[in-house]
């Protein structure tokens, strides 16, 4: 069976999407999701998106990890928006549906803007903070950001949580509202250049903390700069989206 397959990456967090509305794409088989990310023997990527029809929404995404288990990914998802426009299913704004539910986002000039789910559950540790943004999420501040094990320390973190355990995210104050991340991804098992749900965990835990007062949190990563802003009342945070570009990067054929 030959694939057609688009790449997308979204400040570095790279996807293989997948037009899925006929549902020929055999997902069943979860030994595809490793082929397709490998970087060596694969087409390479951080993750698999499927795009399907949905009888309420524009769209449905499906993410999957390298290792076949299915999650909500906040740049997977700004890259959906993309390549939806792409496909012509949407123009400049959508709602679509997502494993952790549904999704406003509106695309302009390259930069997605994604409504992410509302929080009102946040675990202030002593030294870390533990918040869920449609995925489980680790914060830690740390030192020297540039120089700090994030593989070493991130991968010893994530395995000491629960299945399906938590991204871990490192982070360093670079100025009242700018914080710097670094990521270790479950599923991924590696550092990535990006994680969206991981900045909107850190604007977040940051705000909650007391780290920062500003409800709009700059927050560069390896693979660029993404934004982060929401409302709060009572600790709740609503109306909460992550912003950041989207870029299509190639397309072709794979055997499978």
């Amino acid at each position: 069976m030959e694939l057609i397959f688009y790449k997308y990456q979204g400040t570095g967090n790279d996807f293989v999407m997948i037009d899925n509305r006929t549902k020929n794409f055999p997902k069943e088989k979860t030994a595809i999701f490793s082929k397709l990310s490998d970087r060596n023997f694969g087409i390479g990527a951080d993750g698999i998106i499927l795009i399907e029809n949905d009888d309420k929404f524009d769209f449905k995404m499906i993410y999957y990890n390298a290792d076949g288990s299915e999650t909500f990914c906040g740049n997977g998802a700004r890259c959906a928006v993309a390549f939806a426009k792409q496909l012509e299913i949407i123009d400049q704004k959508t709602k679509f549906i997502a494993v952790d539910g549904s999704h406003f986002a509106q695309i302009s000039q390259g930069i997605v803007s994604l409504q992410m789910i509302d929080v009102d559950e946040i675990q202030v540790k002593e030294n870390s903070v533990f918040v869920y943004t449609g995925t489980q999420h680790h914060v830690e501040m740390v030192d020297e950001l540039n120089t700090y094990p994030v593989f070493e320390n991130g991968k010893k973190i994530r395995y000491s949580y629960k299945n399906p355990g938590a991204n871990i995210n490192f982070v360093q104050q670079i100025n009242d509202s700018t914080f710097r991340v670094r990521t270790y991804e479950k599923g991924v098992e590696n550092e990535t250049l990006a994680c969206g749900t991981g900045v909107t965990a850190v604007a977040i835990a940051m705000h909650k903390t007391n780290k920062t007062n500003s409800k709009s949190i700059f927050l560069p990563v390896e693979g660029g700069n993404l934004e982060v802003s929401f409302a709060e009342n009572n600790g709740i945070y609503t109306n909460v989206f992550l912003k950041g570009p989207a870029e299509f990067v190639f397309s072709g054929t794979f055997k499978i």
